[in-house]
């Protein structure tokens, strides 16, 4: 597999932000995304690529989210 699979994988960037009617730089809903890909056809493919890189993102987390994960890991260590 390519080592930059990602960058040749988008051949047209901001294409599905057109297709799906949404302005660049917003994030494109996801029941948007979903539809595209029951289409098929190219859109179907940027629609599943979209989603895709979409969980590769890593999850933000609060304070208060790494607070609660330390007390879970203290419970379960006894």
């Amino acid at each position: 597999m390519a080592k930059k699979w990602i960058q040749e994988a988008i051949k047209h960037p901001g294409a599905l932000h057109k297709e799906l009617h949404v302005p660049e730089g917003k994030k494109i809903p996801m029941k948007k995304i979903k539809a595209a890909e029951k289409k098929g056809g190219v859109e179907g493919k940027r629609a599943h690529l979209a989603e895709t890189l979409k969980h590769m993102h890593p999850k933000k987390h609060t304070k208060e989210d790494l607070h609660k994960a330390h007390e879970h890991m203290k419970e379960h260590a006894k």
